[in-house]
Order: C-alpha cells, then sequence, then structure tokens
C-alpha cells in the first residue's frame, strides 16, 4: 500500500492490488503517450469511488469545476512521492 498527503492537503490510500494491475500499466502508457484522456481510467483503477470523488472535491474551484491541470499534478506528485520513497 502506498499513502500519503500531497502538498495541497490531499491524503490518499493506495492499495497494492490497485497498484499492481496491467490495466493501469496500459492506461500509464497511453498518458506518457501523450493521450490526456487516459487520465481518467488511471484515476478510475487507482482510486476508490470515495476516494476519486474526494480528490474532485478537494480541486474544485469556487465555480464549481475541476481542473484538468490540477489532477495532473496531483496524480505527478503521488507517483513522485512514492518513488522517492521506494529509493
Amino acid at each position: 500500500m502506498v499513502q500519503g498527503t500531497t502538498k495541497s492537503g490531499f491524503s490518499y490510500k493506495i492499495t497494492d492490488d490497485r497498484l499492481n494491475n496491467m490495466e493501469l500499466l496500459d492506461a500509464l502508457t497511453d498518458m506518457d503517450m501523450g493521450n490526456t484522456a487516459a487520465m481518467s481510467t488511471v484515476l478510475k483503477l487507482m482510486l476508490t469511488p470515495e476516494q476519486k470523488k474526494a480528490l474532485y472535491d478537494h480541486l474544485r474551484t469556487p465555480g464549481g469545476t475541476v481542473p484538468i491541470e490540477a489532477v495532473a499534478e496531483t496524480l505527478q506528485e503521488i507517483f513522485e512521492e512514492n518513488r522517492a520513497a521506494k529509493n
């Protein structure tokens, strides 16, 4: 399991079975290849529905939208933080 809190204050816990998933790797590869829409699949595979809602609520602007860039930055931070923890 990986867990932590982002700089903006979002707390997350991601179970090993969610991370050890070939479909997640496929979606991450799609994102790496420039398919921004794959980010939605990554979120569904990594986070529980409750965690995804909490992330969106955490990042929601006063106008009610969830900025794509903020979600991308949060995902990147989660991966970088946990990569550093493994080293």
